[in-house]
């Protein structure tokens, strides 16, 4: 039987042979799809198969002498498992010593034939490889090839395109017609001086047309492309995925249909002026197509490209009366199975390891009507696993739950309707001190962010302090993202808008969702994240302006027993009063006699 180890060396050896037959002294393998997904399809997850690494962001780098991969710290400690007895070398992104990938191949090539770099350009981000192309240039005058799919001359196996069924979102959830949006893009495009646009981002599409898949784990998309002119619109899918159903609905909201892997053709088909592409969104073979085009029978290489950002990534955060709707009915049914989890947890007698709660609370959410399964993969960390901030229990990692610690239980589930994403920390029996100061720290910091009333179109960045105050004035600090936007039965990540340490400009307007969620982790003991999503909401309007203000969706008790009461405010005690209230009387009526005695107990007052 082949080990790991056998099977990556086996890889490794097809690989160098082709780029031998190519004349290539070194091949990239990124962790992203042609639509730079968050999360990508079997087909695509190249970078796992040659590398063995199977964290959701990495890098592998292979030249003919040696292999190397690039992670950050939430991956470290399991890539450098995965990646034991095999030739790569562990690449710690941001740490002191770490050799950019331009300057790693530079030193690697230094005595090798070949000078030249190759790169799938179907799978890169059009900014990425502009930038890398300079980086090489920069290292050693080395050059980079990226008309070429290394992976399709060597992965034998390898999974197909997914074949999942398209559904139509209904209008009672999406609160808005694929055709008025359509509309509105082509408005917003015309203001960026753009004729039309190619549309590469599945979660955008999937918004656009009011419609939903089953390609991508945990998130309902599909596989596709849209080219959107001023009077046209065309899906470019696998047709085999819509039913008869999909496919008049399509027509009825003005879109046609067309071979996915016939985007290329009508790229150089597409017959107005200008395009907008986002080179952040759209990859690069597909941007060089647009960028190589002839219009009007002239020579006018790149004179028609609007290089911007796609107008429906902030439109498609703003969420519209069904949408926040659709979020507040998921919150509830979230909540009910949250609330008889925790009720659970605290009454069972039976050993619990963290598997076990993983699936338990899988279980219950799946009890709860529109559920359509995880919005991602629950994060059940006991003790010192908890520190470890993308943490994900194996049956070799797995543990049970024993008094005096924390158990960070991260989760979140698809329904018909919305997106949920929540965080509780939960003291297993009596804890120390010293849990209970940090856990109570990252609880004043939830709910200063929480109180904030602000200036409507401000920064997320300008809001992070709040959450980190308290603990600043410890000496503690996390560099984790804040708050994140969800969508709407989309991504559970949603952007540009975010709440983090680092500078990012997009402003924060009504009918945003955020989530809030700091946390401090402390390696080789314990880690503690207190996370609700929130709805951002008008406060106020004065002589200054529109002040916003943050409603929060998330219906479920946050643990009291960690809490240090002295350390609390007295406007925080009363947050944490009125938030125990308002889950009360939310979940309450939808719940037994019995699990409301349970949370009456654990929303009640602080003394």
């Amino acid at each position: 039987m082949e080990t790991g180890k056998q099977v990556i060396s086996e890889r490794l050896r097809a690989v160098r042979e082709v780029m031998r037959r190519e004349r290539l002294g070194a091949f990239i393998f990124p962790s992203s799809d042609p639509h730079q997904s968050e999360y990508v399809a079997d087909h695509w997850k190249g970078r796992e198969w040659v590398s063995g690494f199977n964290g959701s962001d990495g890098t592998a780098v292979v030249t003919m002498t040696g292999a190397a991969l690039w992670t950050d710290s939430r991956y470290f400690l399991s890539a450098e498992e995965q990646l034991r007895g095999t030739e790569y070398e562990l690449m710690r992104l941001k740490m002191a010593g770490t050799p950019t990938i331009a300057e790693w191949i530079d030193r690697e090539l230094s005595r090798a034939e070949s000078t030249e770099v190759g790169i799938d350009g179907m799978v890169s981000a059009a900014a990425d490889v502009e930038t890398l192309i300079g980086e090489l240039r920069h290292e050693g005058g080395l050059t980079l090839r990226t008309n070429f799919d290394l992976l399709g001359q060597v992965w034998r196996d390898r999974p197909p395109l997914p074949q999942g069924m398209v559904e139509v979102w209904p209008m009672e959830y999406a609160g808005e017609s694929a055709h008025d949006k359509l509309q509105r893009i082509r408005t917003a495009l015309h203001q960026k001086h753009a004729d039309g646009m190619l549309m590469a981002a599945l979660d955008d599409i999937a918004w656009t047309l009011n419609l939903r898949g089953s390609d991508i784990y945990c998130t309902p998309l599909f596989v596709s492309y849209l080219i959107i002119s001023a009077t046209q619109a065309t899906l470019y899918i696998d047709p085999r995925k819509l039913s008869t159903e999909v496919s008049a609905y399509l027509k009825d909201e003005g879109v046609d249909v067309a071979p996915y892997d016939q985007v290329k053709k009508g790229l150089n088909d597409y017959f107005e002026y200008s395009i907008l592409t986002d080179p952040q969104e759209v990859n690069y073979s597909l941007y060089q197509v647009v960028r190589n085009k002839q219009l009007w029978g002239k020579e006018r290489a790149g004179e028609h490209i609007v290089r911007d950002e796609s107008p429906v990534k902030r439109m498609k955060t703003v969420k519209n009366a069904a949408e926040q709707a659709g979020f507040r009915r998921a919150m509830l049914r979230d909540g009910i199975a949250m609330t008889r989890f925790l009720k659970w947890l605290s009454e069972t007698t039976e050993p619990v390891t963290e598997m076990g709660v993983d699936a338990k609370l899988t279980a219950l959410r799946a009890e709860q009507p529109l559920f359509r399964g995880l919005s991602f993969d629950n994060i059940a960390a006991y003790g010192e696993h908890g520190a470890i901030v993308h943490y994900e229990a194996t049956p070799d990692s797995d543990v049970t739950l024993l008094p005096g610690n924390l158990l960070l239980l991260d989760s979140g589930a698809q329904y018909l309707d919305s997106t949920t994403d929540i965080t509780r920390t939960i003291a297993i029996g009596p804890v120390n001190q010293e849990q209970c100061r940090v856990y109570t720290l990252v609880l004043k910091g939830h709910i200063q962010l929480a109180m904030a009333q602000f200036p409507s179109g401000i920064s997320g960045t300008q809001l992070d302090v709040l959450a980190k105050q308290a603990m600043w004035r410890d000496g503690m600090n996390y560099l984790h993202g804040t708050g994140h936007g969800v969508g709407a039965y989309l991504s559970v990540h949603e952007g540009p808008h975010q709440i983090r340490m680092e500078w990012k400009p997009a402003p924060l307007v009504s009918g945003m969702i955020v989530t809030n969620e700091p946390g401090i982790y402390l390696a080789g003991r314990f880690g503690v994240r207190i996370e609700n999503m929130m709805l951002i909401v008008p406060a106020q309007e004065t002589e200054f302006g529109q002040f916003l203000r943050f409603e929060p969706l998330t219906l479920c008790p946050i643990d009291k027993t960690p809490i240090v009461r002295d350390m609390l405010t007295d406007e925080e005690k009363t947050w944490l009063n009125d938030y125990h209230q308002m889950v009360y009387d939310r979940l309450a009526p939808s719940l037994t006699a019995e699990e409301q005695q349970w949370l009456r107990g654990a929303t009640a007052p602080l003394e």
